[in-house]
């Protein structure tokens, strides 16, 4: 059977380190933790688990924190996860089936990461990451924020999920700021350091530079295609927050450019044309969002709910709005079964109801 190293760097992680490292019981053969300046407990919680633990000086590096706790790695994988990630039962099950049957000719393996979720649970927000690696393969951490292990040879996608449960929410400008010491200093940003650079800045309302970096990664035209389109999109988001129409449409459009249209690119054009009261317009977006078929094994990020819901329950109201209301109450119902206690679902269902009942003979109400 193969056996797996867990290999994490570490920084105060106190609260959630416990339910990360039990989340792997059974899976994880040894548990390598990198500390990278930890004030609090977070060491002595680690000790509970493991005696393997090292101190790496923090030097505004990711990378070289990855790689060093790589390095004191000694089974046949590498497991990666970040210290307010989990393995949820069902997908613990899976690893440790993986772990006994996989033939180990297998380099890497991608794995779905969920990080938002609505309030009853559903995922709202994934995409795949390079979870598991062989060792002697010697697979490097490259960018210093933003990071990805840059694997290769034999690669397996699977349906098991890493769960992301980030307790607080974060307004660090940790990343802001070691991307302007790189620039700053000199220094040059790869491709995607451009692309992260100035998803950065749009995350700190610099909108406007945030557009001149995104203009910049796609103007260079050496970006993984999943970037571009994710960018035309952020690009477009930028505009419109910056009260740039004409623009948002033209950086939404250029999104197709790169591969067939993708639901999210979709959805942010009907609600364009929706907020401008152009519900014919905003109609054929959303139709097309419910009728594309989601790229198999695609890497980039995925926004579930454009993949169905948003669609449909927004095609009820435009819909409605153009007069179509027998059309616009089957949109509802076909987002009612995919989220059934919704509010909005709810809403419209009570609201296409009272229209039956005002067109109803007056003796016939209830």
């Amino acid at each position: 059977m193969n056996t797996i190293s867990l290999c994490m760097i570490v920084k105060n992680e106190e609260a959630q380190l416990a339910d990360c490292l039990s989340s792997v019981e059974g899976i994880a053969d040894e548990i390598i933790i990198a500390d990278t300046g930890s004030t609090d407990s977070t060491k002595k919680i680690a000790s509970g688990f493991t005696d393997k633990i090292f101190d790496f000086p923090w030097v505004d590096d990711f990378s070289a924190a990855r790689n060093f706790s790589f390095s004191k790695a000694t089974m046949d994988y590498i497991l990666w996860l970040d210290a307010d990630d989990v393995l949820l039962p069902e997908d613990r099950e899976k690893l440790k089936k993986l772990k006994e049957e996989m033939d180990p000719s297998v380099d890497a393996v991608m794995m779905k990461y969920n990080i938002a979720f609505d309030k009853s649970g559903a995922v709202t927000f994934s995409y795949f990451r390079e979870r598991l690696s062989r060792r002697d393969r010697q697979f490097l951490w490259r960018e210093p924020v933003h990071e990805y292990l840059a694997t290769g040879g034999t690669m397996i996608h699977t349906d098991i999920a890493v769960t992301h449960r980030k307790q607080k929410v974060s307004s660090s400008d940790r990343n802001l700021t070691i991307y302007r010491r790189i620039l700053d200093g000199g220094g040059e940003l790869t491709p995607r350091g451009l692309y992260y650079y100035a998803r950065e800045l749009k995350d700190h309302a610099q909108y406007a530079e945030a557009i001149r970096y995104f203009s910049l990664f796609l103007d260079g035209g050496k970006g993984w295609v999943e970037d571009n389109i994710a960018a035309c999109n952020e690009l477009g988001d930028c505009y419109h927050r910056e009260n740039r129409r004409q623009e948002q449409l033209m950086a939404l459009t250029r999104a197709f450019s790169y591969d067939t249209p993708r639901a999210e690119t979709c959805c942010a054009l009907g609600y364009a044309w929706k907020e401008k009261g152009d519900f014919k317009r905003a109609v054929f977006w959303f139709r097309l969002a419910s009728m594309l078929e989601r790229p198999e094994n695609s890497l980039g990020f995925t926004r579930e709910d454009c993949w169905g819901f948003i669609p449909c329950i927004e095609l009820a109201v435009c819909l409605d709005k153009l007069g179509q209301t027998q059309i616009a109450e089957q949109y509802n119902e076909m987002a009612g079964r995919l989220k059934p206690e919704d509010p909005s679902v709810l809403h419209n269902r009570a609201y296409f109801q009272s229209l039956k009942t005002a067109e109803q003979p007056e003796g016939q109400k209830a």
